[in-house]
Protein backbone atom coordinates (compact mmCIF):
# COMPACT_ATOMS: atom_id res chain seq x y z
CA UNK A 1 0.00 0.00 0.00
CA UNK A 2 1.26 3.44 -0.88
CA UNK A 3 1.95 5.56 2.17
CA UNK A 4 0.75 9.12 2.54
CA UNK A 5 -2.46 10.98 3.15
CA UNK A 6 -5.66 9.82 1.53
CA UNK A 7 -7.93 12.16 -0.40
CA UNK A 8 -9.60 14.79 1.76
CA UNK A 9 -6.74 14.91 4.25
CA UNK A 10 -7.73 11.53 5.73
CA UNK A 11 -5.37 8.78 6.81
CA UNK A 12 -5.61 5.10 7.64
CA UNK A 13 -5.19 5.04 11.44
CA UNK A 14 -4.81 2.38 14.12
CA UNK A 15 -6.29 3.37 17.48
CA UNK A 16 -6.59 1.62 20.85
CA UNK A 17 -10.05 1.75 22.38
CA UNK A 18 -12.67 -0.36 24.17
CA UNK A 19 -15.26 -2.46 22.40
CA UNK A 20 -18.54 -2.54 24.31
CA UNK A 21 -19.83 -6.11 24.17
CA UNK A 22 -23.01 -5.36 26.11
CA UNK A 23 -24.55 -2.52 28.09
CA UNK A 24 -27.56 -2.30 30.41
CA UNK A 25 -29.05 0.29 32.74
CA UNK A 26 -30.97 -0.91 35.76
CA UNK A 27 -32.33 0.24 39.08
CA UNK A 28 -32.25 -1.52 42.43
CA UNK A 29 -33.81 -0.86 45.84
CA UNK A 30 -33.00 -2.70 49.02
CA UNK A 31 -33.66 -2.31 52.73
CA UNK A 32 -30.95 -2.12 55.36
CA UNK A 33 -31.20 -2.45 59.14
CA UNK A 34 -28.55 -0.94 61.42
CA UNK A 35 -28.82 -1.89 65.09
CA UNK A 36 -26.92 -0.77 68.17
CA UNK A 37 -25.12 2.20 66.63
CA UNK A 38 -23.64 4.06 69.64
CA UNK A 39 -24.37 7.76 69.98
CA UNK A 40 -21.19 9.86 69.68
CA UNK A 41 -19.71 12.45 71.98
CA UNK A 42 -21.14 15.96 71.66
CA UNK A 43 -18.56 17.68 69.42
CA UNK A 44 -19.12 21.00 71.20
CA UNK A 45 -19.14 20.01 74.88
CA UNK A 46 -17.23 16.74 74.73
CA UNK A 47 -19.97 15.03 76.77
CA UNK A 48 -21.39 11.65 75.73
CA UNK A 49 -24.75 12.15 74.00
CA UNK A 50 -27.88 10.46 75.29
CA UNK A 51 -31.27 9.73 73.73
CA UNK A 52 -32.78 12.79 75.45
CA UNK A 53 -30.23 15.02 73.66
CA UNK A 54 -31.25 14.25 70.06
CA UNK A 55 -34.22 14.84 67.78
CA UNK A 56 -35.11 11.28 66.80
CA UNK A 57 -37.22 12.57 63.88
CA UNK A 58 -34.16 14.22 62.31
CA UNK A 59 -32.14 11.07 61.58
CA UNK A 60 -30.78 11.12 58.02
CA UNK A 61 -28.30 9.09 55.99
CA UNK A 62 -25.87 9.25 53.08
CA UNK A 63 -24.55 6.36 51.02
CA UNK A 64 -21.51 6.05 48.76
CA UNK A 65 -19.42 3.23 47.25
CA UNK A 66 -16.86 1.77 49.63
CA UNK A 67 -13.31 3.05 49.30
CA UNK A 68 -11.89 -0.48 48.87
CA UNK A 69 -13.28 -2.93 46.29
CA UNK A 70 -16.70 -1.30 45.82
CA UNK A 71 -17.51 -3.73 42.98
CA UNK A 72 -16.32 -7.34 42.77
CA UNK A 73 -17.24 -9.74 39.95
CA UNK A 74 -17.68 -13.06 41.74
CA UNK A 75 -18.10 -15.25 38.66
CA UNK A 76 -19.87 -15.61 35.33
CA UNK A 77 -21.69 -18.68 34.04
CA UNK A 78 -22.60 -19.47 30.42
CA UNK A 79 -26.30 -19.83 29.80
CA UNK A 80 -28.22 -20.52 26.61
CA UNK A 81 -30.96 -18.04 25.74
CA UNK A 82 -33.33 -17.61 22.82
CA UNK A 83 -33.36 -13.98 21.64
CA UNK A 84 -35.57 -13.01 18.69
CA UNK A 85 -35.89 -16.67 17.74
CA UNK A 86 -32.13 -17.31 17.70
CA UNK A 87 -30.22 -19.31 20.29
CA UNK A 88 -27.34 -17.40 21.81
CA UNK A 89 -24.85 -18.04 24.61
CA UNK A 90 -24.83 -15.27 27.21
CA UNK A 91 -23.41 -15.06 30.71
CA UNK A 92 -25.08 -14.81 34.11
CA UNK A 93 -22.77 -12.45 36.00
CA UNK A 94 -22.70 -12.45 39.80
CA UNK A 95 -21.73 -9.07 41.24
CA UNK A 96 -21.02 -8.01 44.82
CA UNK A 97 -21.27 -4.30 45.61
CA UNK A 98 -20.08 -2.75 48.86
CA UNK A 99 -21.26 0.60 50.24
CA UNK A 100 -20.65 2.89 53.20
CA UNK A 101 -23.77 4.28 54.90
CA UNK A 102 -23.30 7.22 57.27
CA UNK A 103 -25.99 8.15 59.83
CA UNK A 104 -26.57 11.71 61.06
CA UNK A 105 -28.84 13.20 63.72
CA UNK A 106 -29.67 16.70 64.96
CA UNK A 107 -29.24 17.81 68.55
CA UNK A 108 -32.24 19.36 70.29
CA UNK A 109 -32.62 23.15 69.79
CA UNK A 110 -31.65 23.87 73.41
CA UNK A 111 -28.34 22.11 72.71
CA UNK A 112 -27.70 24.14 69.57
CA UNK A 113 -29.51 21.99 67.00
CA UNK A 114 -26.25 21.03 65.25
CA UNK A 115 -26.08 18.02 62.95
CA UNK A 116 -23.69 15.38 64.23
CA UNK A 117 -22.38 12.24 62.57
CA UNK A 118 -23.37 9.14 64.50
CA UNK A 119 -21.28 6.61 62.58
CA UNK A 120 -20.58 4.78 59.32
CA UNK A 121 -21.48 1.18 58.55
CA UNK A 122 -20.20 -0.89 55.61
CA UNK A 123 -22.55 -3.36 53.94
CA UNK A 124 -22.62 -5.48 50.79
CA UNK A 125 -25.33 -6.58 48.41
CA UNK A 126 -25.15 -9.10 45.57
CA UNK A 127 -27.05 -9.30 42.32
CA UNK A 128 -27.14 -11.23 39.06
CA UNK A 129 -27.31 -9.68 35.60
CA UNK A 130 -27.44 -11.24 32.16
CA UNK A 131 -24.80 -9.90 29.77
CA UNK A 132 -22.83 -10.83 26.72
CA UNK A 133 -19.67 -11.04 28.82
CA UNK A 134 -17.47 -13.97 27.77
CA UNK A 135 -14.32 -14.77 29.73
CA UNK A 136 -11.70 -12.09 29.05
CA UNK A 137 -14.09 -9.15 29.02
CA UNK A 138 -14.14 -6.57 31.80
CA UNK A 139 -17.32 -5.77 33.74
CA UNK A 140 -17.63 -2.06 34.51
CA UNK A 141 -20.27 -0.86 36.98
CA UNK A 142 -20.93 2.86 37.32
CA UNK A 143 -23.47 4.27 39.75
CA UNK A 144 -25.38 7.06 38.03
CA UNK A 145 -27.49 7.76 41.11
CA UNK A 146 -27.08 6.59 44.69
CA UNK A 147 -29.28 7.73 47.56
CA UNK A 148 -30.94 6.58 50.77
CA UNK A 149 -33.63 7.65 53.21
CA UNK A 150 -34.40 6.67 56.78
CA UNK A 151 -37.60 4.68 57.24
CA UNK A 152 -37.60 4.22 61.03
CA UNK A 153 -35.32 5.30 63.86
CA UNK A 154 -35.36 4.53 67.54
CA UNK A 155 -33.00 5.29 70.40
CA UNK A 156 -32.37 2.83 73.21
CA UNK A 157 -30.92 3.90 76.52
CA UNK A 158 -27.68 2.20 77.44
CA UNK A 159 -26.27 1.44 80.84
CA UNK A 160 -23.96 3.33 83.15
CA UNK A 161 -21.02 1.87 81.25
CA UNK A 162 -22.46 1.72 77.71
CA UNK A 163 -23.59 4.52 75.41
CA UNK A 164 -27.17 4.94 74.21
CA UNK A 165 -27.64 3.40 70.77
CA UNK A 166 -29.63 4.05 67.59
CA UNK A 167 -31.62 1.41 65.70
CA UNK A 168 -32.27 2.52 62.12
CA UNK A 169 -33.94 0.98 59.08
CA UNK A 170 -33.37 2.65 55.75
CA UNK A 171 -33.97 2.22 52.05
CA UNK A 172 -31.14 2.46 49.52
CA UNK A 173 -31.83 3.26 45.87
CA UNK A 174 -29.26 2.99 43.12
CA UNK A 175 -29.24 3.49 39.38
CA UNK A 176 -26.37 1.84 37.60
CA UNK A 177 -24.75 1.44 34.21
CA UNK A 178 -23.20 -2.00 33.63
CA UNK A 179 -20.99 -2.69 30.62
CA UNK A 180 -18.89 -5.59 29.43
CA UNK A 181 -15.86 -4.31 27.50
CA UNK A 182 -12.64 -5.50 25.89
CA UNK A 183 -9.56 -3.57 24.75
CA UNK A 184 -9.22 -3.62 20.96
CA UNK A 185 -7.09 -2.02 18.25
CA UNK A 186 -9.11 -0.62 15.36
CA UNK A 187 -8.14 0.35 11.83
CA UNK A 188 -10.15 3.34 10.65
CA UNK A 189 -9.99 6.05 8.02
CA UNK A 190 -10.20 9.45 9.67
CA UNK A 191 -8.90 12.98 9.72
CA UNK A 192 -6.65 14.33 12.45
CA UNK A 193 -8.28 16.87 14.73
CA UNK A 194 -6.98 20.42 14.56
CA UNK A 195 -6.89 22.90 17.43
CA UNK A 196 -9.43 25.69 17.34
CA UNK A 197 -8.51 29.33 16.81
CA UNK A 198 -7.49 31.41 19.79
CA UNK A 199 -10.32 33.65 20.94
CA UNK A 200 -9.32 37.33 21.21
CA UNK A 201 -9.71 39.15 24.49
CA UNK A 202 -12.43 41.84 24.38
CA UNK A 203 -11.07 45.40 24.02
CA UNK A 204 -11.00 47.75 26.99
CA UNK A 205 -14.36 49.50 27.38
CA UNK A 206 -14.62 53.20 26.56
CA UNK A 207 -15.49 55.59 29.41
CA UNK A 208 -19.22 55.69 30.02
CA UNK A 209 -20.76 59.11 30.57
CA UNK A 210 -23.92 59.10 32.72
CA UNK A 211 -27.13 60.50 31.17
CA UNK A 212 -27.25 64.31 31.21
CA UNK A 213 -30.04 66.56 32.48
CA UNK A 214 -29.61 69.78 30.42
CA UNK A 215 -33.20 70.87 31.08
CA UNK A 216 -32.44 71.12 34.79
CA UNK A 217 -28.75 72.03 34.90
CA UNK A 218 -27.06 74.21 33.86
CA UNK A 219 -29.68 76.92 33.52
CA UNK A 220 -29.49 77.56 29.79
CA UNK A 221 -31.36 80.79 28.72
CA UNK A 222 -34.58 79.90 27.03
CA UNK A 223 -34.32 76.27 28.07
CA UNK A 224 -34.29 76.05 31.87
CA UNK A 225 -37.13 77.09 34.15
CA UNK A 226 -37.86 80.85 34.14
CA UNK A 227 -37.70 82.98 37.27
CA UNK A 228 -40.83 84.75 38.38
CA UNK A 229 -40.66 88.52 38.56
CA UNK A 230 -40.63 90.00 42.06
CA UNK A 231 -42.80 92.90 40.85
CA UNK A 232 -46.49 92.41 41.38
CA UNK A 233 -48.61 93.22 38.42
CA UNK A 234 -51.47 95.51 39.09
Amino acid sequence: MKSGNLSGGQELLCINTEKVYDWILNEANFDLTIDDLPLPVNPITGVQLECDDIDIDSVTCTVEPAADDPVVILDRVDQEFVVDGAEVTLQIVNIRKTFDVTIFVNLLPELGGATVEVGTVEFSRCEQVILCAPVGTDINVEFTDLSCFVCTAACDAGTTTEADVLDVTLDVRLCQSIQSTFDVTLEIVAEFCQPRDILPFPPCPAPIIPPQCPVVFPNVPGVGPTKRSSTNEE
